[in-house]
């Protein structure tokens, strides 16, 4: 009997093999089957490759003694593959640990992961009470409802109870997060709702609980999962619901190897399970608010904060008319605001997006400019290292320079980061404990925990930090944010530049007065009249999502146009221009379908590697990937050329 067998490895199709074991091999099961010198894990398909080649069929050597892939899981992994371009067999390695299986059994294991129902004392008010039942009613089978509430507003409680609902009937349930930084505070919470630890799956778990929690999904003894987007592929028994909390927040997008956007890969996984799926969020991303508009999405929402705690007022500081001391990035007028929340016991957030302490370095001697070697981007300084840092290849190096007549640049640190702003409060405030919140500080989940820990527990008064901050961390005795730059000038290759400021501040804002006291944000800016500054205080997105939906129908741009980057890169930059040239005349030509450039990327060279982009933009209801796979797995890649196929890009560097 011939039985196809797909491996985790970078090929498009599955192997033929024969099956003499007693054992009656259907699709989904995983079988040891010899390939090459060695014997490894595949699994059995459910559709054969057609060739007219001879060739010798081995025989499978076992098969395995793990639950197998659903239909529905494999229709997951055949779909994935061909919306993003990307080989079957390297869909299936994410399904799998280590492109490996676990046999083997566990028991005591899971029980620290048994969920128990009366250990929580939180009840629901009547806004949340109202979603839940919205949610509940539409029933089981496959529906996408958008859960829409301001910061604050208890969405969590609704999704937990609607989770707990579903589970008590069996089933399973996956939670998507966008940051591994969130999941010990929302552990806490989830403890103190199911009684029990979470499933945590991202890639800072170890592998031992890796294996753990991937054999107890399969056996359906784990009912509910954690994680970040790579959870999105673990074969649960029988999964029940899914929720991507964020579902805005652009890190649910992966750049790095294999690319994919898990909210919208976890709502396809969802109608192919034929399950509910909630996407929870304060401003929906604008292809959700086009759904929601359509009809497509159901929608509930929660207006007010949880016990009725007031949203914060925004208060804009004109740095045109403000005085500011020479050499400094924060305002008289600021810092008399902040005194006045401290004098209280309010913690403060100094918020600035840009790590380290200067952004730019230059010799005002010479005119020099420090730019990394490998990348073409400044070199950000870091004062806690005391060194030039790319933030795209990790290059570091010293200030040391021969300037003119062999003496030594004298430096200019250009415009502020975190650190310089951390260095100007502790001459401003000397006795007040202040802190740096940025991926360059808090390296391991122990010191992210800790600092998060000493926040609670009121052992800081000022944290500064970056974007990590804005994302669903609760700060009970934080009422005061200061947005230290609240100009949003932002790169004009981004679209969705004007999308992701209004989510970020927003997201932001809600940091601030959540236990129910009066807050503040404060914005430093030089365009105090800037349209989205404008949006950001009337505290209506909604507002600015119709108004960017019609301009981007004009442009022809996503939600109603899709669009699928091509990078190519190499070091010899004559060849790699002139192989984009070629590829472009050999992509499909089809009606309505806009193939752009190809023209060098913003960053035109990337780790040592130049770079040119294409863009093919297309109509929503066209498949350009089956006319676009075959024309790409006719071309013969030159060495040292590297192909990158986007679907769907976020980012447009």
């Amino acid at each position: 009997m011939k039985i196809p067998v797909l491996f985790p490895k970078i090929f498009n199709y599955p192997f033929t093999y024969k099956s003499e074991t007693k054992d009656n091999l259907i699709a989904g099961d995983f079988v040891k089957a010899p390939f090459g010198s060695s014997e490894i894990t595949g699994v059995v398909w459910n559709t054969e490759q057609k060739t007219e080649k001879k060739f010798k069929i081995k025989k499978i050597s076992k098969k395995i003694n793990v639950n197998n892939l659903s239909s529905p899981m494999l229709k997951f992994i055949t779909w994935f593959s061909k919306y993003n371009l990307v080989p079957l067999g390297m869909t299936l390695k994410m399904c799998l640990l280590n492109k490996d299986v676990v046999e083997k059994s566990f028991n005591k294991e899971f029980d620290k992961y048994k969920i128990k129902y009366s250990t929580h004392k939180i009840s629901l008010n009547k806004e949340q009470k109202k979603s839940l039942s919205f949610i509940s009613n539409i029933g089981n089978n496959y529906n996408v409802t958008v859960i829409e509430g301001v910061t604050g507003s208890g969405k969590t409680l609704v999704y937990f109870e609607r989770i707990k609902e579903i589970i008590k009937k069996g089933s399973q349930a996956l939670i998507l997060l966008p940051e591994i930084a969130l999941t010990d505070q929302f552990s806490r919470r989830f403890k103190d709702f199911f009684g029990s630890e979470p499933a945590i799956w991202h890639s800072g778990t170890t592998k031992k609980n890796k294996t753990i929690i991937w054999k107890g999904i399969t056996e359906g003894k784990i009912k509910i999962v954690i994680g970040a987007r790579s959870s999105l592929f673990l074969p649960f028994k029988n999964l029940g619901i899914i929720v991507v909390d964020e579902e805005h927040d652009a890190s649910y997008k992966q750049d790095e190897g294999v690319s994919y956007n898990a909210r919208d890969m976890a709502i396809t996984r969802a109608s192919l399970e034929n399950i509910p799926i909630n996407l929870v969020t304060s401003i929906p991303s604008i292809e959700t608010y086009n759904n929601i508009v359509n009809k497509k999405y159901k929608i509930t929402k929660l207006n007010k904060r949880y016990k009725e705690a007031p949203l914060p007022k925004v208060e804009i500081i004109n740095l045109s008319t403000e005085k500011m001391s020479k050499n400094t990035w924060i305002a008289n007028k600021t810092i008399n605001k902040v005194k006045e929340y401290l004098k209280t016991g309010n913690q403060i957030l100094f918020f600035l997006n840009r790590r380290g302490f200067a952004p730019f370095v230059i010799c005002k001697i010479c005119g020099y400019k420090f730019q990394c070697p490998n990348c073409s981007v400044n070199l950000n300084f870091h004062k806690r290292l005391n060194k030039l840092l790319c933030h795209y290849c990790g290059y570091k190096s010293h200030i040391i320079r021969n300037c003119k007549d062999n003496k030594k640049c004298e430096v200019l640190f250009c415009g502020p980061g975190v650190e310089r702003i951390f260095a100007e409060l502790k001459k401003i405030f000397p006795n007040k404990k202040i802190e740096i919140f940025s991926s360059d500080t808090l390296t391991k989940s122990k010191s992210t925990n800790l600092l998060l820990k000493k926040v609670e527990n009121k052992q800081i008064d000022i944290l500064v930090g970056t974007q990590l901050l804005s994302k669903g961390f609760h700060f009970p005795k934080l009422n005061c944010i200061v947005v230290v730059d609240g100009d949003f000038t932002s790169h004009g290759y981004d679209l969705r530049a004007a999308e992701k400021n209004i989510q970020l501040y927003h997201q932001l804002s809600g940091r601030a007065g959540r236990a129910g006291n009066i807050s503040t944000i404060f914005f430093q800016t030089y365009s105090p009249e800037d349209e989205i500054l404008i949006n950001i205080s009337k505290n209506n997105p909604h507002e600015f999502l119709e108004k960017e939906l019609i301009l981007r129908k004009e442009k022809k741009l996503p939600p109603f146009y899709r669009l699928i980057s091509i990078i190519i890169s190499g070091k010899n930059e004559p060849l790699i221009m002139k192989f984009a040239l070629e590829l472009k005349l050999k992509l499909p030509k089809l009606d309505n379908v806009n193939i752009l450039g190809p023209v060098t990327a913003p960053i035109t060279k990337l780790k040592k590697n130049y770079r040119y982009r294409m863009l093919i933009r297309y109509p929503k209801d066209l498949f350009i990937q089956k006319y676009l796979s075959k024309s790409l797995d006719k071309i013969k890649i030159l060495s040292g050329i590297k192909l990158e196929v986007d679907v769907d890009p976020i980012n447009f560097s």
